[in-house]
């Protein structure tokens, strides 16, 4: 079963605000209201038949009418929908344009460091080589050398 509705009626002095809902917080909800203005006597239940009438023809929206006056009441605009944070395309295409940069960097640091170690593996080839050849030519030297010696 439907909770029964209700209407209640607030005023800032200027406007008077009516709203048909099933309670009193959600009256305050609808108002946009955080303080309990019932308790301070700035909003009550009203059984005026011109307000409740309106009122209950529209439950939950809040209505509007010039304070203390008999005018017709008038449904107050709702706020636009708050925009969602999405990206704009220029800020989508400037993190694409950053990643496909960051990716050409690291593709082009891993061939520099590629083509380092395989420069790495020559030099260590071509050292172990010149060092191999090295102790070759010194040991055929100490071998003239000491045949040098025992001629003398």
């Amino acid at each position: 079963m439907a909770a029964r509705l209700k209407v209640f009626v607030t005023s800032n002095g200027l406007t008077d605000y009516v709203v048909a809902t099933s309670s009193r917080p959600k009256a305050l909800a609808a108002w946009g209201v955080h303080q309990d203005l019932f308790s301070t006597g700035a909003a009550r239940e009203t059984d005026d038949p011109a307000l409740v009438e309106a009122a209950l023809a529209q439950p939950g929206e809040v209505l509007e009418r010039p304070a203390g006056s008999a005018a017709q009441l008038k449904a107050i605009k709702a706020e636009p929908a708050p925009k969602k944070n999405e990206p704009s395309k220029a800020a989508l295409k400037k993190v694409a344009d950053l990643e496909a940069r960051l990716e050409a960097l690291e593709a082009r640091w891993a061939g520099q460091v590629a083509a380092l170690q395989k420069a790495r593996e020559e030099l260590d080839a071509r050292e172990a080589r010149e060092q191999a050849e090295d102790e070759a030519e010194r040991a055929k030297l100490n071998e003239q050398l000491a045949k040098a010696r025992e001629a003398l």
